[in-house]
């Protein structure tokens, strides 16, 4: 279903999306909302994320309806010749190929970027995204969310001092990587301006995880000391952490001393400044325990939404830690279009704000093969090809078990 007309940035740009689950979907959303034109080519069994809930809306999760939207999808059988013949004939108007098979499957089916790809389509920007990449030691491996971000560090810094290793709550190596990615092909299509000519990328999620690894890395660098979970606080910079108050937990962040004097100066503090145990940031880190002790005895007697306010106001950084449906209903989450409803759609809107192309919702999440009519035919397919593809089951419009 078109929503509304596409005035996106990338309008005009076509879009190959092969990939599955969360970090290449989540580029292709990108891309799509700011006007590209995404075609979602589904296996036989359809994205596996249709099927992660409850919750559900007509037979698919929320998962995937968070991640799906601008795109319109068909299903193609690429395990039989015939849907490899048909990729390619849709390849030849592409600017982008996005996938995420395992490392050397492609090559498998014949569509290997070096061997194939490339000569073929000169100008086509492949983006592969997998866990490890496809050599060195662990090259070729699976990996998930969880797993990388065990394996590059953050469970080891995420928690409580002194708790066992923790995941993060978000999926935030997976979204991370289609941040990346949508970073590689916007950086490969402004290359292309210049030569005309395509390119591979290869984004792995293990990499990206190494790379958010901020300032962990750095600081074991420089201190040769092994760094561990903080809690709320932050390694770095103190106070920065949750405080009790009188009504709701709050976050403080005061990064230089000109924010700690304003802060004891609006909770009636003053003598906190001239405190040798604070003088310096360095000093608050050495004795936060002192300093949160020390700014929870002020603040447990205020309302933590009115000190919020205030703080807020005599620019401070400071905010009340909210749930998910704080969040969704917050004023200023409606205020800065980060909630929108289209019909049966409720979700995030994008992020990205740009003045004259701020790009939109043109499709709703698609229904598994929707438009596999439609969109063959744009790509020249004639009614019965298509058909007839539909009937030996290398196009489909309908899951297969």
């Amino acid at each position: 279903m078109e929503l509304k007309p596409n005035n996106g940035a990338l309008s005009g740009k076509l879009v190959i999306d092969l990939s599955r689950v969360l970090g290449g979907p989540y580029c292709g959303q990108i891309l799509g909302d700011h006007g590209a034109e995404i075609i979602k080519i589904e296996p036989p069994r359809g994205d596996e994320t249709r099927d992660w809930g409850p919750p559900f809306h007509e037979d698919d999760s929320a998962y995937f309806i968070g991640v799906n939207r601008n795109k319109r999808s068909m299903g193609l059988d690429l395990t039989k010749e015939e849907g490899r013949r048909v990729l390619l004939r849709m390849l030849g108007k592409a600017d982008v190929l996005l996938e995420n098979y395992k490392p050397g499957t492609m090559e498998k089916w014949g569509l290997g970027y070096e061997e194939v790809l490339k000569e073929k389509f000169p100008a086509l920007i492949h983006c592969r995204i997998s866990g490890f990449g496809g050599d060195g030691p662990w090259g070729g491996y699976p990996g998930y969310d969880a797993i990388i971000q065990a394996m590059a560090g953050w469970f080891s810094v995420n928690g409580e001092e002194g708790s066992n290793p923790t995941r993060l709550g978000l999926a935030a190596v997976d979204m991370g990587t289609g941040l990346y990615s949508t970073i590689a092909i916007l950086l490969a299509m402004a290359e292309r301006e210049k030569s005309g000519e395509g390119q591979y990328l290869d984004m792995t999620l293990y990499d990206c995880a190494v790379s958010l690894m901020h300032p962990h890395i750095p600081n074991y660098n420089y201190s040769g000391k092994v760094p561990g979970p903080t809690g709320n606080a932050h390694p770095n910079i103190s106070p920065y952490d949750t405080f009790r108050t009188k009504t709701i937990d709050i976050f403080i962040g005061a990064g230089n001393n000109r924010a700690w004097g304003k802060l004891c100066q609006e909770l009636d503090r003053p003598d906190m400044i001239d405190d040798p145990r604070f003088a310096t940031n360095l000093d608050r880190v050495n004795n936060r325990d002192d300093l949160k002790m020390e700014l929870e005895s002020a603040l447990m007697k205020i309302n933590g939404h009115e000190i919020c306010d205030s703080l807020a106001k005599a620019g401070l950084a400071v905010g009340p830690i909210h749930n998910t449906q704080q969040v969704v209903d917050h004023p200023h989450t409606h205020h800065r279009g980060m909630s929108v409803e289209r019909d049966w759609y409720k979700m995030w809107g994008s992020p990205i704000k740009l003045s004259r192309t701020p790009g939109g919702i043109r499709y709703l999440p698609p229904k598994f093969g929707a438009d596999t009519h439609e969109i063959l035919k744009d790509f020249g397919f004639e009614l019965g090809e298509i058909d007839s593809l539909i009937d030996t089951k290398v196009l489909l419009n309908e899951r297969q078990e």
